[in-house]
């Protein structure tokens, strides 16, 4: 009774009703920013997953740096609570966030007052939070579309359910996949949105916000391969190891499997398919970049890029037939989400979007070949997002495009052939050569015989 006296003494305190008419105002200010819940349900939707997400990323650090800390499952349950209380507010009004407030403060302090004072177990910070989603859940379908109350508690049941697996995953990330996957956030949450969204420069084609993005998206799905990486690298076969070399970085794989087969000369045949993989690996990201800048170009070009992947693939599984039981460890990956490289991606990507528009505009379309040439000797990532973005703005690149990509995937397998040289055993450079061959000039048949 004590205890209940004093929350409601606190209720009524003025502090807590000023704080109550400021919740109020803002409520109703979002309410007139915030788009219908009813009528738009993929915002709704998008905004619950990056509550979701912010959550998660906030857990897991938590989670990393003090295992009895709320983690992993409950700070995704607290943000959850707060977009469910937003959502409820807009219809019933403001006291609803302020009454999800007092509760969560109530839910955070009275365990460790009960505790305290009669030495009572831990109740369980992350079923309390589950019990208030839920409370907002059944509200929930009352007021708003159906769908999404169901995702929200399936959303909960699955975060409760896979407590062990989730538990596992943090406990499994060393202080450098932390460190990497924060890099990250500070790439993408925090320098992205800082960046003017406009363009200037020669031939007016630099803009900071876009070629930022195409850093976060290219690190993005380094950083996806680099974890994937961490849970399953060491247990990779031949083609796994070449899917998740291709994933993070297909030249990188080359480099490294090279210097393998100069201490391991064996290894020259599984390693050449993990390299030939892992160059196929880099044709769904090449497909992936296009889809997200300018999907129109990925529709021109899907299939005869589709065909060069193919002719990539089948020679090396010819081989993988044979050799895939002799498959080694993967040798140790790099952070990828490191701040210099971004940078360097990000100013190789800004000066090729200016070359190709200077080369383009002085020597014509055919100049525009040798170039993708020469950029895909170091990778395919700069030329490909730049005649992505160049095509919105070019018919004849719109349809054409795809074929300077496809002049840039062989000079990429010429430059993977001369490293395998330069690094590995001549074994592994000749086993190398013979698998290019037939994408090398299936590739330049591609792009210059292709009606």
């Amino acid at each position: 009774m004590r205890m209940l006296g004093l929350l409601a003494e606190a209720a009524t305190h003025p502090a807590v009703s000023h704080a109550y008419t400021a919740a109020s105002q803002a409520a109703e200010a979002v309410g007139e920013l915030y788009i219908d819940p009813v009528a738009d349900l993929t915002d709704v939707f998008r905004r619950l997953g990056l509550g979701l997400l912010l959550g998660g990323l906030v857990g897991l650090q938590r989670e990393h740096s003090e295992a009895d800390m709320p983690g992993l499952r409950t700070f995704p349950l607290l943000t959850l609570l707060g977009s469910v209380s937003a959502l409820l507010a807009l219809t019933f009004g403001g006291w609803v966030l302020f009454g999800g407030f007092l509760a969560l403060a109530f839910l955070l302090f009275f365990p460790n007052w009960v505790r305290v004072h009669r030495e009572s177990p831990d109740p369980g910070l992350t079923t309390s939070v589950a019990v208030l989603v839920m409370f907002g859940v059944g509200a929930l379908v009352m007021i708003a579309r159906i769908e999404i109350a169901i995702a929200i508690g399936a959303g909960v049941a699955v975060l409760l359910q896979f407590k062990p697996e989730m538990h596992r995953f943090a406990e499994r990330l060393g202080n450098e996949d932390i460190k990497a996957i924060m890099q990250f956030a500070l790439i993408s949450g925090i320098i992205l949105p800082i960046l003017p969204n406009r363009t200037f420069g020669p031939y007016d084609v630099l803009n900071p916000f876009n070629i930022w993005l195409m850093v976060v998206l290219i690190v993005g799905m380094s950083l996806a391969g680099y974890i994937i990486y961490k849970f399953w690298g060491a247990d990779a076969g031949i083609l796994l190891g070449g899917v998740l070399g291709g994933a993070i970085s297909s030249t990188a794989t080359t480099v490294s499997y090279a210097q393998r087969t100069k201490d391991a000369p064996r290894l020259a045949e599984p390693a050449a398919v993990i390299v030939m993989v892992a160059s196929t690996v880099l044709f769904a990201r090449v497909f992936l970049e296009i889809s997200l800048v300018n999907a129109q170009l990925l529709q021109n070009g899907w299939l005869p890029l589709s065909l060069l992947a193919v002719m990539t693939l089948l020679p090396a599984l010819v081989i993988w037939r044979r050799v895939h039981k002799e498959a080694e460890p993967m040798p140790e990956q790099k952070n990828p989400t490191h701040l210099r490289p971004a940078i360097i991606f990000a100013l190789v990507y800004a000066v090729m979007l200016v070359v190709l528009a200077a080369v383009k505009d002085l020597v014509g379309p055919a100049g525009l070949y040798p170039v993708a040439a020469i950029s895909g000797l170091t990778e395919m990532d700069a030329i490909t997002l730049s005649v992505a973005r160049m095509a919105l703005k070019d018919e004849n690149l719109l349809r054409e495009g795809w074929r300077l990509i496809a002049v840039a995937a062989v000079s990429n397998m010429v430059s993977k052939a001369f490293l395998a040289g330069v690094l590995g055993s001549r074994d592994f450079q000749r086993k190398l050569i013979a698998l290019f061959a037939i994408p090398g000039i299936g590739g330049l048949a591609l792009a210059f015989l292709w009606p």
